[in-house]
């Protein structure tokens, strides 16, 4: 098999994530911009930016708590549309910042299939309780010795 008639990843219609999860290729939009930074002449002629648009309620392959999850995790980069947007411009070629954006949209969704451990509330026991109160004594007994002799 040849380089010309290898399959090109971006023909398939899924991009896998893991195990049971993938990403939608038709819910992602890309669009080119021109990048700020170093890259000579070419930096004013040249879109090589990347604006990586994924809309989450488009996509129907991530399971809905993966999907809140990756929304939560997307912070400030999450419209109120639900759109996830990532701009890469780390790079001065329009491919490399290509891959940038979608490897690190498929990173988000990585990070959002760990499902999170729930908190169990626990209390201090009675002997913990009672040192943190001897020490904070003990600490405040001290700091008042630190103080100005009074005249008594």
């Amino acid at each position: 098999m040849t380089e010309d008639d290898a399959p090109d990843p971006r023909d398939s219609r899924t991009i896998p994530v893991k195990p049971g999860v993938a990403l939608d290729r038709r819910a992602i939009e890309e669009s080119f911009v021109r990048a700020s930074g170093p890259g000579g002449q070419n930096v004013n002629k040249v879109a090589t930016a990347v604006q990586l648009r994924w809309d989450s309620r488009a996509d129907a392959l991530v399971p809905p708590p993966v999907r809140a999850r990756m929304q939560r995790l997307a912070g400030s980069r999450l419209t109120a549309e639900g759109v996830v947007v990532i701009t890469a411009e780390r790079f001065r070629s329009q491919e490399r910042n290509r891959e940038d954006a979608l490897a690190r949209l498929v990173e988000l969704a990585r990070k959002a299939t760990v499902v999170p451990k729930p908190r169990r509330k626990t209390k201090p026991s009675k002997a913990s309780q009672k040192r943190r109160l001897d020490s904070k004594t003990k600490r405040g007994s001290t700091k008042a010795l630190r103080g100005k002799p009074s005249l008594d």
